[in-house]
């Protein structure tokens, strides 16, 4: 293979690029549609407010939550504006900051996410590790943090 030329995928690499593209695709949409249904939360909106349950007083900046939610900072604004609306989260300037804001769950997003979890935490349960042993669990958790820190680092 000359300098230059693309390294093509072999059969098992492409069968199993296509498995994980596959994989992803309907995960997020089935998370999605589940959280949807039950408690009126896209897939992104949960995944907001449980980065901002985890984080010190329940605040975050929205430069580094739109890092943490894989989102452009204006689309996280519009959703982080829908989710204030809907009295879920608040925005205030970084104290420490004023150039930056903060996005902060209120009482009545932290209830929210709360109402939610249980059925998510069971669809994931049941689609990613119920078909897997606890060692392929294992394998899976050592492979994809493999692949994380390249993954971030073209992000």
């Amino acid at each position: 293979m000359g300098a230059g030329e693309p390294r093509w995928l072999k059969a098992d690499e492409l069968e199993t690029w296509k498995t994980l593209q596959l994989t992803m695709a309907l995960l997020t949409t089935a998370l999605g549609e589940q959280l949807q249904r039950d408690s009126n939360l896209s897939f992104l909106e949960y995944y907001v407010l449980a980065g901002l349950s985890d984080q010190p007083e329940h605040t975050m900046r929205l430069s580094s939550l739109a890092v943490l939610a894989n989102s452009e900072l204006s689309r996280l604004s519009h959703l982080i504006r829908r989710l204030e609306n809907r009295g879920l989260v608040r925005r205030e300037p970084d104290p420490n900051d004023g150039r930056f804001t903060n996005a902060i769950l209120t009482p009545a997003g932290y209830e929210e996410l709360v109402k939610a979890a249980p059925g998510h935490v069971e669809l994931v349960r049941k689609l990613v590790f119920d078909p897997l042993s606890e060692a392929e669990g294992r394998a899976l958790q050592k492979t994809m943090a493999k692949l994380l820190p390249g993954l971030q680092e073209n992000c």
